[in-house]
């Protein structure tokens, strides 16, 4: 994505001598965007440093991509956990991150599709549907997916297991999500979530906040839901 160039970084005093368009940039970004097929009340973060922060940064359109915040920042330790509803059906096409050139960038992203019973230690044992390497970057990353694994979303866990700083950085930050697809209501989609036992909120009862906010629904910083 750093082929673009973003209009928060340029102030053209009403001249055209050649520069770009950045209206070009926007329409192409937003012809296959999902964001208003997030149903953003119901996403639920795990080791957020302030309550609602992950929900936030999703929450962010194309046009606040750039800025610094809202910000997601992990709370105890360097991993983060964010499950993400849609309002119908998807097809996911690619992933768009926004992190910064320090060591607080993640390093790795491990995607999950329609499961809502994850806490860290299930998403760490958990192969994925697909896992990224990521890179230190304070421009718009695009992460293409396996469009034949992700064909029948309802529910996106993304899980960030560490950052750049190797074990020095207990800090993971994230300053925007989003994602590209196509879209498929309810009606048309099959019962293809699975279903487990809840996670245990005492299986990381150091990494959270208090248990009348797990399960909350609203991004709390719970390891659990």
């Amino acid at each position: 994505m750093s082929h673009h160039c973003h209009d928060e970084h340029h102030d053209h005093h009403g001249h055209d001598h050649g520069e770009h368009d950045h209206s070009d940039d926007i329409t192409p970004a937003l012809q296959h965007s999902l964001y208003q097929y997030i149903d953003f009340d119901n996403i639920v973060t795990m080791n957020e440093a302030e309550s609602g922060s992950g929900k936030a940064v999703c929450k962010k359109t194309w046009a606040e991509r750039m800025t610094e915040e809202p910000e997601l920042a992990s709370d105890v330790d360097e991993q983060l956990l964010v499950n993400i509803p849609f309002t119908g059906q998807i097809k996911l096409h690619s992933i768009l991150l926004r992190t910064s050139q320090s060591d607080s960038a993640p390093k790795t992203l491990k995607v999950l599709i329609n499961r809502e019973d994850l806490d860290f230690s299930s998403a760490e044992e958990n192969p994925g549907t697909q896992t990224f390497e990521l890179v230190r970057s304070s421009e718009i990353q695009e992460h293409p997916v396996k469009r034949a694994k992700f064909s029948t979303v309802r529910r996106l866990t993304l899980f960030f297991p560490d950052n750049f700083g190797d074990g020095d950085e207990d800090v993971t930050r994230i300053s925007y999500i989003g994602f590209k697809g196509e879209w498929m209501p309810v009606g048309k989609a099959p019962s293809n979530i699975l279903y487990e036992a809840a996670a245990n909120p005492a299986d990381h009862k150091v990494k959270g906040v208090g248990v009348n906010q797990m399960g909350s629904g609203i991004g709390g910083g719970g390891r659990g839901f």
